[in-house]
């Protein structure tokens, strides 16, 4: 007897079909309740800030003596005295160093007595030419007598006056054996010690600097000489009357403002650049040759600024953009007009309002019209030595990379 096939096989597939269909109805609901209650991403916001602005522009300076003056010997002779402190303030005229004087003593007496002499034998020469010239006015003496008499006298005139220059140039070697300070300034370290041979090729033996005014040198750009001359030029200014800042090391800003008192007459060809000297007082001598600091000069000032932290700024393809949180807490993302980097914040020019909000920390975690939850943002503390011009490098670097 033929018994018809048991339906074996539609089992298990309905029960894979099951599996499946539940599978995915729970799959369904998970999403479901996930898409249900989305995070709220939690950004550090900042309001826009609106006020005066000054712009400036920046170079790097190195400070020198107004006058620099390098004490060389001028006779050779052994060094037997040093006058002064290594880095004290010198006056005009000060001694610095001796020289053995004794060599140069003997010269200016002997110098001494070869005039002597000159002088004897010249008032001899005029006293004979006294007595020839008006016997020769009557024909009493011949003419050749008048011609040596006068001979003589001229001869002794000639000699005389070559003894007294050997005697002042043995009184002036003399003096310089004292070695004084041309100009009052900051001496510096003795290049010679007690006992050293000098000679007037030799190595000199300091530098005295005149540091009150102190000179700042820098060097600017055609472009930037341009902006420079074009911002004085509206204000009724000169190039050279522009009032300069100076910056120390230290992030601190001299007290004093500087003028420049020398503008290169040509462009360096090698680095396209002027070469600036500029002018700073400095009464307590606080700036020495050799230190740095940044120079400083005020173009203009905007007024009513708005001012974001550069690192709430994304630059993409060329285009800068800001994340702008509104009353409702949604945020859009906005196009702006950027203008100058002022220390760690950057000015916008379009695209914002006064009292606005934009997300200053959490720019990669929004998109247009995402409700965020927004916290006060605390910007970190500046370096201890603190470099506007270098500090915005950092939010820069750091919103490029948002």
């Amino acid at each position: 007897m033929n018994l018809p096939p048991l339906p074996l096989p539609h089992r298990p597939l309905g029960v894979a079909a099951i599996f499946v269909g539940l599978l995915l109805v729970a799959t369904t609901g998970c999403s479901e309740k996930k898409s249900a209650t989305p995070v709220t991403p939690v950004v550090e916001v900042v309001q826009v800030v609106q006020r005066d602005v000054p712009i400036y522009m920046e170079w790097v300076g190195t400070m020198d003596g107004n006058i620099n003056a390098v004490i060389r010997p001028q006779v050779t002779g052994y060094l037997i005295k040093q006058n002064y402190r290594e880095g004290d303030l010198v006056k005009k005229g000060q001694p610095l160093f001796e020289i053995d004087p004794r060599t140069f003593e003997a010269a200016v007496d002997e110098a001494k007595g070869v005039r002597a002499q000159k002088v004897a034998r010249f008032e001899t020469a005029s006293a004979n030419l006294a007595r020839v010239r008006p016997l020769a006015e009557k024909n009493a003496v011949s003419q050749k007598d008048l011609d040596d008499a006068t001979g003589s006298f001229q001869s002794a005139k000639a000699e005389l006056e070559a003894a007294d220059a050997n005697l002042k140039t043995a009184k002036l070697n003399l003096g310089f054996t004292r070695i004084t300070s041309p100009i009052t300034g900051i001496a510096g370290i003795a290049r010679a010690q007690i006992g050293d041979l000098l000679s007037p090729g030799g190595a000199e033996l300091t530098t005295v600097s005149s540091v009150d005014p102190i000179k700042v040198y820098f060097n600017i750009s055609e472009q930037e000489y341009l902006k420079v001359a074009t911002a004085a030029s509206a204000a009724g200014k000169s190039p050279e009357d522009v009032p300069l800042e100076l910056i120390l090391v230290d992030g601190s800003t001299y007290p004093h403002q500087g003028k420049v008192s020398v503008l290169n007459r040509q462009v360096d060809v090698t680095t396209g650049t002027f070469k600036v000297a500029s002018l700073f007082a400095n009464a307590n001598n606080l700036l020495r040759p050799g230190q740095f600091g940044r120079i400083r000069a005020t173009m203009k000032v905007v007024k009513g600024a708005l001012l974001v932290p550069q690192r709430a700024v994304t630059e993409m393809q060329g285009k800068f953009l800001l994340a702008v949180v509104g009353a409702d807490n949604k945020v859009d993302i906005r196009p702006v007009v950027v203008g100058d980097r002022i220390g760690s914040d950057w000015l916008i020019a379009e695209g914002l309002k006064p009292g606005e909000t934009v997300v200053a920390e959490g720019t990669q975690k929004v998109r247009p019209g995402m409700t965020v939850e927004t916290r006060p943002f605390v910007a970190a503390a500046p370096p201890a030595t603190g470099a506007p011009g270098k500090a915005a490098a950092g939010p820069a670097a750091a919103a490029a990379k948002e």
